[in-house]
């Protein structure tokens, strides 16, 4: 399966960038390839890296580069108004310990958690984004850079599903909805047509190696983006280690949601899908599973 698969139409109404670009960095390795990108491009970056998360080689692909903790909300707002940015992409994760233990608010983000009626991740990302825009700064997302990176509808690498294998499917696609809708997390296995395992804080790695106690045929994982999730700064990810996962677990497909997820070295992961024997599907709806 070549990658003109993975090009995506989110790129075709993509903003126009300009220059410098500031980046919100986490972990993974998404943050440096946006970097590589921008600076491909012509583009100079800013980057606040959250501390104990980033990768500190993105300072070498930076115009500025500043450490952050959470909860700094007016420092990043200030380094980016001083720098002259004008638009901004959050990307990487934040583990839930650093969440906690690394968490040092200052008085703008306390002034924006005063304001909140709700605490959880979803509230808590659009009260970021609406607090950053509020200065002029433009929230944009990931794909914007990245757009070889976010699949299209349909089949990415092994056979079209049926059997047992569809029927799981649909189940996961089912309670991954479930499971997003009330804002508890992504991912969801299915094994012997039950679900086995669901995704909370741990993440999906944890999930998958969860899933794996659990004896049976190849199992399907479904990974969703939660319905009411904003897409420019919390969009679900997988990479070449979801497939070593899947592996390690006896999974044997992968179905994502087509324009609605980020693939890490996407050329890598199709090739270690194929080389596993895992399926991986793009869908826009539980429909298209049959079709894909």
């Amino acid at each position: 399966m070549t990658l003109a698969r993975m090009n995506n139409s989110m790129a075709d109404t993509s903003p126009q960038l300009s220059s410098p670009i500031g980046l919100v960095a986490g972990n993974g390795r998404f943050p440096m390839e946006f970097a590589e990108k921008a600076r491909a491009q012509g583009l100079s970056i800013v980057v606040l890296a959250i501390k104990g998360e980033a990768d500190p080689r993105l300072e070498q692909l930076a115009q500025k580069f500043v450490w952050m903790r959470v909860g700094q909300l007016g420092k990043l707002v200030r380094t980016f108004k001083s720098s002259g940015v004008k638009q901004v992409a959050f990307l990487g994760g934040v583990t839930r310990v650093n969440f906690v233990d690394g968490f040092r608010i200052d008085w703008r983000g306390l002034r924006m958690l005063s304001r909140m009626r709700s605490f959880n991740d979803d509230s808590l990302l659009r009260s970021i984004i609406a607090e950053v825009e509020s200065t002029g700064v433009q929230v944009i997302a990931p794909c914007t850079l990245l757009p070889d990176s976010v699949p299209r509808r349909g089949l990415l690498t092994g056979k079209m599903l049926s059997g047992e294998a569809l029927t799981e499917a649909q189940i996961g696609w089912d309670a991954a909805r479930a499971l997003g809708t009330l804002d508890i997390g992504q991912s969801v296995v299915v094994r012997n047509k039950t679900v086995i395992a669901v995704e909370a804080v741990e993440g999906t790695d944890a999930t998958i190696q969860r899933a794996g106690a659990v004896r049976g045929g190849r199992g399907v994982l479904v990974k969703l983006a939660k319905p009411i999730q904003d897409l420019r700064i919390d969009l679900p990810a997988i990479g070449t280690r979801t497939i070593e996962a899947m592996q390690a677990s006896n999974l044997g497909t992968l179905v994502v949601e087509a324009g609605k997820c980020l693939m890490h070295d996407p050329q890598a992961v199709l090739e270690k899908a194929i080389w596993y024997d895992i399926t991986i599907v793009a869908a826009e709806r539980k429909e298209d599973l049959e079709v894909a």
